[in-house]
């Protein structure tokens, strides 16, 4: 299984809570030699203050438990 692949797996476990709160996120990209992940967040995340911290706190955490190789996740 890819990286991208892999990424994508995490984060169909957390769209149901973003989903929720009537966002959602995508994914855009994801750079293996660089360790960055990129994504999408539409719907109420993407004007919601607290996104940011849903990214770094949640959506960062998440990925980079389950996939160590990922440093960083960026919205874009």
């Amino acid at each position: 299984m890819t990286i991208h692949e892999r990424v994508e797996k995490v984060l169909e476990k957390i769209r149901p809570y973003i989903q929720s709160d009537g966002g959602d996120i995508s994914l855009v990209s994801v750079d293996e030699t660089n360790g960055i992940v990129k994504v999408s967040l539409s719907g109420a995340c993407g004007t919601c203050p607290s996104s940011t911290a849903t990214l770094k706190g949640g959506v960062e955490r998440m990925v980079k438990q389950e996939i160590p190789e990922i440093k960083e996740v960026v919205a874009v």
